[in-house]
């Protein structure tokens, strides 16, 4: 799957044929929530200072950015922990905005100012994800851990509204909150979000509160139901756009072959955390062999060129993957939804997306998405 210098003004295409694209940044490894799904697990922060955890300093962002810079990325995602707790936040987004970089924020909102939400704006093609668990303080903050959270993001949310942006409320679903998703819609409608995208939370891979627990969260069945809900009632009824988690194989074709409907964009990202180490994503902060350096000793040229473990992919993806992944009509687009999250759950580059092995394994992955003929065994055993 070799890029091609497609887009004008862009740096010659680096050796290993793929430009890279974007940068993802986990700047921070503190957080000042404490989610019971988080598969990170940053350390907490109860001061909503990041100072006291490792962080990507100004000048090593800086540094990173130049490099990425020469070999085609032309925007940065920030995440954490939580970014916006990071104590050089300000001079962060002055100096993407500096850089005319595309900026996506993910962020729970709840130290968000009126000065942040006017800066992320002024980025280029600027776009916030916000959390939002539940329509009311309850249930957001059973799963975000602190009292006050709810309030707070709240505030955040209508700063970000005010500065036009246009964010997306993101909720995590579990079983104790399932039946709020209509009302946290509405509320989504009241406040003026842009959009609701509801992510279905497992138990799956996972080494958090969540997986001490496994009645928290939905059977595979539930999400498949609560998905052909979404699609024939809440959607329907909304005035915002509503998106989902599921893979593509579980969404009509149409919305299969949209742009961003949920393929892997592993050919073109890099992660960087809060450790200054790059990385698959933000998986390397809790699996090692998913860490590819340091970004203040090696030059990140010679880890988008040469690193074995990203070439495998590069190698492998999506000809080489394994059980129903392989037998699916969408592996060229879908490259099994989320590298990371498939290895994390069955410690295998080329495993096939935990959910749809999972639903095929109970008859329940459609049939019009595998290929005839084809066989859709595989051995993996679930780690989590």
């Amino acid at each position: 799957m070799e890029q091609t210098a497609t887009k004008t003004g862009r740096p010659p295409l680096p050796e290993c044929g793929y430009y890279l694209n974007s940068l993802y940044f986990y700047i921070t490894e503190g957080c000042n929530l404490r989610c019971s799904h988080c598969w990170i697990n940053p350390p907490f922060e109860k001061d909503n200072r990041a100072g006291d955890f490792p962080y990507v300093d100004l000048k090593l962002f800086k540094h990173i950015v130049s490099q990425a810079k020469a070999l085609g990325a032309y925007s940065v995602k920030l995440s954490g922990g939580e970014p916006l707790i990071h104590p050089e936040i300000h001079e962060i987004l002055d100096y993407i905005k500096a850089e005319d970089l595309r900026l996506a924020v993910e962020t729970n909102a709840t130290v968000c100012t009126p000065e942040l939400a006017r800066k992320i704006k002024e980025c280029r093609n600027s776009f916030v994800s916000t959390s939002l668990d539940g329509p009311d303080a309850a249930t957001h903050e059973r799963v975000r851990g602190v009292k006050g959270c709810f309030g707070a993001t709240l505030q955040g949310l209508r700063y970000l509204v005010e500065a036009d942006l246009n964010p997306q409320i993101i909720m995590a679903v579990m079983r104790h909150n399932r039946d709020k998703m209509e009302a946290l819609v509405r509320l989504a409608e009241s406040e003026k979000a842009g959009s609701v995208k509801f992510t279905f939370v497992t138990s799956s891979g996972r080494e958090n509160d969540i997986a001490k627990d496994k009645n928290k969260t939905l059977t595979i069945e539930e999400i498949i139901e609560t998905g052909k809900w979404i699609e024939k009632e809440l959607i329907p009824s909304s005035e915002i756009s509503i998106v989902y988690s599921h893979p593509m194989a579980f969404k009509t074709f149409k919305k299969a072959i949209t742009k961003g409907s949920g393929s892997c964009g592993i050919f073109g990202v890099i992660g960087i955390l809060g450790s200054g180490k790059y990385a698959l994503c933000g998986i390397g902060q809790t699996i090692l062999e998913m860490v590819f350096g340091d970004a203040g000793t090696d030059k990140l040229a010679d880890i988008w060129n040469h690193n074995p473990l990203i070439n495998e992919i590069r190698e492998k993806l999506p000809r080489n993957l394994k059980g129903i992944c392989a037998d699916c009509i969408f592996r060229k687009k879908c490259l099994g939804s989320c590298i990371a999250m498939n290895y994390n759950h069955y410690r295998d580059l080329m495993a096939p997306n935990w959910f749809c092995q999972e639903a095929h394994s109970l008859g329940l992955f459609p049939e019009r998405c595998i290929i005839p003929g084809s066989k859709s065994e595989y051995p993996g055993k679930n780690i989590g």
